[in-house]
């Protein structure tokens, strides 16, 4: 007996032919192509989920920041205000106090009775 011809199990009871193991390798790959594709499908509608997502941030964003420039405007606004009646008030009460010791040199000192 050939030493080759003891690994052909070609003619064993229950084995599969050449042709059926190709033809089950083909549908094997064909599932697997399936798979493949429909995994493939999920992960593009995802990315595009993803990007859809991505734009709505960054609209949101972009207003957000419009908005804090706004608001930002309207603070410096409110705060010159502030300043320029903080320096109103404090040339008032000068003027005040200037007055004030005017009126206190013009008016007598009250006597008291013991």
């Amino acid at each position: 007996m050939d030493p080759y011809d003891i690994e052909d199990t070609s003619d064993w009871l229950g084995c599969p032919t050449e042709l059926e193991t190709c033809t089950h390798y083909l549908r094997m790959l064909e599932n697997e192509v399936q798979e493949l594709s429909l995994q493939l499908r999920k992960a593009r509608e995802d990315v595009y989920g993803l990007v859809q997502m991505y734009d709505e941030v960054v609209a949101q964003r972009d207003e957000a920041m419009s908005n804090l420039r706004h608001r930002s405007g309207q603070l410096a606004f409110v705060r010159k205000q502030l300043y320029d009646l903080d320096i109103t008030a404090r040339g008032n009460k000068r003027e005040a106090d200037r007055l004030r010791g005017m009126l206190d040199g013009l008016t007598p000192e009250p006597k008291t009775i013991i």
